[in-house]
């Protein structure tokens, strides 16, 4: 197999690795989005905490990633992004409400540190692309 077939795989396998930090970090902002709506919703009466469907679950329903068509003949895939708000069906308040201030501030907590972590790592991944290609 000559340089052109290699080089290509690796360059496909880094973009879709850049793609799947893409997607994830849209979802974490989707979800930030969501859990603030709840926090800002805390004392409305009937309101009900909501949440997006997991991302393990987006990935599953609409493809992980883009595979890298090495070869003419396999199929392509599909690439997109994108959770569902979910209601959420815990306590409720007398006046309806389920928001939980607590629990929704850990998951703005632990959402923030996901995004830290993937854009850590997406930059990390920048950096050895770079060195790997000289620059």
């Amino acid at each position: 197999m000559g340089q052109g077939g290699s080089h290509g795989r690796t360059e496909g396998a880094g973009s879709d690795l850049f793609k799947l930090a893409d997607r994830r970090l849209a979802f974490l902002q989707q979800r930030q989005i969501v859990l603030a709506q709840n926090i800002a919703n805390a004392n409305t009466p009937g309101w009900h905490a909501r949440d997006v469907s997991p991302f393990e679950a987006v990935l599953a329903r609409k493809g992980a990633i883009t595979p890298a068509r090495t070869n003419a003949q396999h199929l392509s895939g599909s690439s997109r992004a994108g959770a569902d708000v979910i209601v959420g069906s815990g306590e409720q308040s007398p006046d309806g409400n389920s928001v939980r201030l607590d629990e929704q501030l850990s998951k703005v907590a632990d959402t923030e540190t996901s995004q830290s972590t993937v854009a850590n790592l997406y930059t990390k991944f920048l950096s050895f692309y770079r060195t790997a290609l000289g620059r």
